[in-house]
């Protein structure tokens, strides 16, 4: 394996620098046309023939052997056995992750609200959790209990009923830290499916599987386009684009720190994005330097290669101003501002999905034990998105008491408008109310 010297280098100076940018950080989340229609085909069997066609897509996809939908159900008592069968110190880990991810999240929580006027019509809002949520955890090897957390824990704390966790078993692989992470944040029942088929259970509900209000969690291009299939049926979080990091760096902390923290995106996979802009020239030399002595040295070295040389770039800007400049231009999923003084630039970070702040505040931390939420918006949809929460889980209704005096007084300007719009049921609707007026015709 060779050094990753193909690195981009941009510099902010160049007059097509916003071309060779656009370029970087363009990304496709579109399905081919084949991948299209084998997840119409499979959300078309799931809703005709239901836990048949589950059990029948997991033999096939899963390679497993299974007589029935039964076999596909882990009970509470199968999560309970994964606490004791996880170590120590994984236990431990997790259970403190679960509690600073619910502390935090339960500052999120919203309350309904109301208030009364002068003439005794009230106004409010009514907040209530939705009923029953879904949640998709990839499954295998390549399995990620702290998702696990992030998605579950918000849904309990908002309220939410029931948390139906779908997780697959290919060729039988359970991952106990992931049953251990469902049995911590109290999801409620587990099926062992995955893909397609799962998302539409989750949508549509089978025999076994309940139907859902809303999708969430990460997944492979299947389960990205199925829950594009099924959205408006239910709710979903968002379509996740591949992971991204954007470092803003003043350059005087330590470059391996810097070049750890682009391979800690770089290793998700190939597609996987990792950016550090900087105004000192010297200093990305010294990062380029860092990624070629420690490339070498890591588990997943050749899936950073290929995210580095192929989505990656060392951004020179003229001084910190235009650093930030560049870095509201990206909207990035995580943003490391790993300078001097973070607090003093944060105004000015318009777009980012979450905001690292300091030389000593890794992205990693965010991933699994800080405690606001990993599940964040990519490919530059900062822009108009947020990270998942609580608010994600919760329903707003509008609520509209009128009072005699005020029913009076709201119709007289309802008819106006009414009458303007030419639709003269909503008039006189509004009319009937209004006191000592004649009526309208």
């Amino acid at each position: 394996m060779t050094a990753p010297t193909a690195i981009r280098r941009l510099n902010a100076a160049d007059p097509d620098f916003a071309h060779h940018l656009d370029h970087l950080l363009s990304w496709e989340s579109v399905s081919d046309d084949s991948v299209n229609q084998r997840v119409l085909d499979i959300i078309k069997a799931v809703r005709e023939r239901g836990d048949a066609a589950l059990v029948e897509f997991t033999q096939k996809f899963d390679g497993l052997e299974v007589a029935s939908m039964a076999d596909l159900i882990l009970p509470r008592e199968r999560l309970e056995l994964a606490l004791t069968r996880i170590t120590a110190p994984q236990r431990e880990a997790l259970e403190k992750a679960a509690a600073r991810v619910r502390s935090y999240h339960e500052k999120q929580k919203q309350d309904s609200w109301s208030y009364t006027e002068a003439d005794g019509t009230v106004l409010g809002q009514k907040v209530t959790p939705l009923d029953r949520a879904g949640l998709y955890v990839p499954g295998g090897k390549a399995s990620y209990p702290s998702s696990v957390l992030m998605n579950a824990i918000p849904a309990k704390v908002a309220g939410v009923t029931e948390v139906v966790m779908v997780v697959p078993t290919p060729r039988g692989e359970v991952n106990e830290l992931v049953l251990a992470a469902a049995c911590i944040a109290g999801v409620d029942r587990v099926f062992t499916i995955g893909g397609a088929q799962a998302v539409a259970a989750l949508a549509y509900g089978t025999e076994s599987v309940p139907q859902v209000d809303k999708v969430v969690g990460p997944g492979n291009i299947y389960v990205a386009t199925a829950k594009r299939h099924v959205f408006g049926q239910v709710g979903i979080d968002m379509i996740a684009g591949p992971s991204e990091i954007l470092v803003v760096c003043d350059g005087q902390t330590d470059p391996d720190w810097i070049a750890m923290d682009l391979f800690s995106q770089a290793e998700h996979d190939e597609d996987a994005q990792a950016i550090l802009v900087s105004p000192d020239a010297e200093f990305l030399d010294k990062v380029a330097a860092s990624i070629d002595k420690l490339l070498p040295t890591m588990d997943r070295a050749t899936i950073i290669e290929t995210s580095i040389n192929g989505r990656g770039a060392l951004i020179h800007v003229r001084d910190m101003a235009q650093a930030i400049e560049v870095a509201n231009r990206i909207a990035p999923e995580h943003l490391e501002l790993s300078v001097a003084d973070p607090q003093a630039w944060l105004p000015q970070i318009r777009h980012a999905g979450a905001i690292f702040m300091g030389r000593h505040t890794s992205e990693a931390l965010g991933d699994y034990c800080a405690g606001p939420n990993h599940v964040l918006p990519t490919s530059g949809t900062a822009r108009f998105s947020s990270p998942l929460g609580v608010y994600d889980f919760q329903k707003r209704s509008s609520i509209i008491f009128c009072s005699e005096a005020g029913a009076s007084e709201l119709g007289k300007t309802a008819s106006i408008l009414a009458r303007g719009e030419s639709l003269s049921a909503h008039a006189r609707s509004a009319e009937y109310r209004i006191k000592d007026e004649v009526k309208g015709n």
